[in-house]
């Protein structure tokens, strides 16, 4: 990506007038990566999210319901997840931003490594990992999405039989193996930065979700949007081996038990890449903290 995180801290301060994403920058309560912070800030600060993320958002909701009726009616129909792939690609290379794109690549890279991390951490078990460490555009077409999701319900079901089966616990780890956990910059490449390339992440998501929905199944769309439940999840494993009883992250997809409606699936993904983000800049510190001391 070409933008640099020094668009903040390059920015002037006006007393009078003083701008809310400067404000959301330079506060340092939530552990969030400086780069990604910057990006994804900046992505929020745009003319699209402002103007026409407003207008595009109902529309998308309700295509989100004409479509779940028709599922219903024809539930296979029109169904390809390679067709699917290749029109995110399509998207995300003509017309998202580069920030946005820098974000949704970090997001996949990221959740590999907090996977692997609470994998790490179990001793005694030995699941296999499918990870996932796009650095540019192309994996997209690879089934990048959905392979995404599989791999975070197989992950949960996988530990959680083998705990069962060998009566192990997951419990605090003395002495943690950060060896999952980049703490240097995400090797993700420049990002298309053409005239058409304006939508930023929050748009982008919303437009996307009815097309995810129209090329999936009705039983894989609704596994995808429940997926965004296991924030929760995840979060709570990490605490344990951590040892803390606080969250590992600030969690807004709440109890992983009580699934939401389709409606608000992209809202809802916006809030599950932050929390992904903030696990993973957490453990970035403890490891830092690690090698400190």
């Amino acid at each position: 990506m070409n933008q640099q995180p020094n668009h903040f801290q390059r920015m002037a301060h006006d007393k009078r007038d003083p701008d809310p994403f400067l404000a959301l920058y330079m506060d340092r309560s939530i552990p969030f990566n400086e780069e990604a912070k910057a990006a994804y800030l900046k992505d929020c600060s745009g003319k699209s999210r402002q103007f026409l993320l407003p207008v595009l958002r109902p529309f998308a909701r309700l295509l989100i319901i004409v479509l779940q009726l028709y599922k219903i009616v024809v539930p296979k129909a029109l169904t390809s997840s390679r067709l699917l792939h290749n029109v995110l690609y399509w998207g995300m290379r003509t017309f998202v931003g580069p920030e946005a794109n820098f974000m949704i690549l970090r997001h996949f890279y990221l959740g590999s490594e907090v996977l692997q991390f609470i994998r790490d951490n179990v001793p005694g078990v030995a699941i296999e990992l499918n990870p996932l460490k796009p650095t540019n555009l192309e994996p997209v077409k690879d089934d990048l999405f959905l392979i995404h999701d599989l791999n975070l319900y197989n992950f949960v079901i996988n530990l959680n039989r083998e705990l069962s089966e060998k009566g192990l616990e997951m419990t605090k780890q003395e002495r943690l193996n950060f060896d999952a956990i980049s703490n240097s910059r995400i090797p993700i490449e420049p990002m298309p930065r053409r005239w058409t390339n304006f939508m930023d992440l929050t748009t982008a998501i919303e437009c996307f979700t009815p097309v995810y929905q129209l090329f999936l199944t009705d039983n894989d769309f609704w596994r995808a949007t429940n997926s965004l439940q296991l924030d929760e999840t995840i979060g709570i494993y990490a605490s344990r081996i951590v040892g803390s009883n606080e969250r590992m992250a600030l969690v807004n997809n709440k109890h992983p038990m009580v699934p939401l409606t389709t409606l608000r699936a992209g809202f809802r993904l916006v809030l599950h890449g932050l929390a992904t983000e903030q696990l993973h800049a957490t453990l970035v510190e403890l490891k830092r903290q690690e090698a400190s001391s």
